[in-house]
C-alpha cells in the first residue's frame, strides 16, 4: 500500500479466505468529491487502468492493477496514459525502451517478461550489458536490491558504481546523506538505537547469475545486465521512492 496524510485515499491489496482483492479506502471526509474511474479492463490479461483523483481540482493518479506470475499488484503510473497497454510502456525506464526498440519488439513482444531486449522480475527489468572491467572488481554475492519500502530481490552475483551513498533505518527509509545523519543524531538522543544502515541511492548496478524473490520465478542472467527499476518513482504517487542497494 502507499503511505497517504490524513483525509486521503488508499489502494491496497488484502487476503481474506476466499483469496487476495483490491481494497480501495476513501475517507468520509472526500468520498462524496473523490473520482474513481476505470478507463480501461483487460480480463484476460488480468489488468485494468484505473483513475483517481481527491477532487475536481486535484491532480490526477493512475493505477495499472493486474496479475503478474504469482501475485496480484498495484503499480503507479506516470504519464496521462489511457489505456493498459499505455501504462504498461510508460512503467518502462528510458534504457529498456531503447533497447526494445533496437531489438525491433512488437507490442507482444514487449510485454514478455523475456525477450530479445530485457529480462524482468517484478518491478525490475535487466538489459544485457558490458559493464567496464574497473566496475566489475568488487562482485558481491547473494545481495538484495529493493526500491525503499519493498521486498529485497536476491541477485547471485552483482556489482555497482556511482550513486550516493546514505544512511537508512525504519523512520527514513528512502536514506539521508551523512551531513543530514549527523543532524539527526546531534538533536535526537534516541537516534543512534534506530538500526541505521549505510547503503547506496541510485547507483549503477549491474547483475549475473540467478535473480531470487519470494513472489516470482527465478531467472537466471547469463552475462552481465544492468538493473533498471521501474518508473513509478515518476509519478505523482510514489515521488519518494528511490532504488536502494
Amino acid at each position: 500500500m502507499w503511505w497517504t496524510p490524513p483525509g486521503e485515499y488508499s489502494l491496497d491489496i488484502e487476503r481474506d479466505r476466499a483469496g487476495e482483492q483490491f481494497v480501495l479506502t476513501v475517507p468520509e471526509s472526500i468520498e462524496r468529491e473523490a473520482e474513481f474511474t476505470v478507463l480501461q479492463a483487460k480480463p484476460k490479461q488480468r489488468h485494468l487502468l484505473l483513475m483517481a483523483r481527491r477532487d475536481a481540482h486535484s491532480d490526477i493518479d493512475r493505477f495499472l492493477c493486474g496479475h503478474d506470475e504469482r501475485e496480484w499488484f498495484v503499480a503507479a503510473v506516470p504519464g496521462a496514459v489511457s489505456t493498459v497497454a499505455d501504462a504498461m510502456e510508460s512503467l518502462k525506464p528510458a534504457a529498456v525502451l531503447a533497447a526494445q526498440a533496437r531489438a525491433g519488439l512488437d507490442a507482444t513482444q514487449r510485454n514478455r517478461r523475456k525477450n530479445k531486449a530485457f529480462r524482468r522480475q517484478g518491478e525490475w527489468f535487466f538489459v544485457p550489458a558490458n559493464p567496464l572491467e574497473a566496475e566489475v572488481q568488487v562482485v558481491l554475492c547473494n545481495e538484495p536490491i529493493a526500491r525503499s519500502g519493498g521486498k529485497p530481490h536476491i541477485v547471485a552475483e552483482l556489482c555497482r558504481t556511482g550513486g550516493e551513498r546514505v544512511f537508512v533505518c525504519e523512520r527514513y527509509p528512502r536514506g539521508v546523506s551523512e551531513k543530514r545523519h549527523r543532524e539527526i543524531l546531534r538533536r535526537r538522543l534516541k537516534a543512534k538505537s534506530w538500526d541505521w544502515r549505510v547503503m547506496v541511492r541510485n547507483p549503477r548496478v549491474y547483475a549475473r547469475g540467478d535473480v531470487r524473490h519470494p513472489d516470482h520465478r527465478t531467472i537466471t542472467l547469463h552475462g552481465w545486465h544492468e538493473v533498471l527499476m521501474n518508473t513509478e518513482s515518476e509519478s505523482r504517487t510514489m515521488r519518494h521512492v528511490a532504488f536502494l542497494d
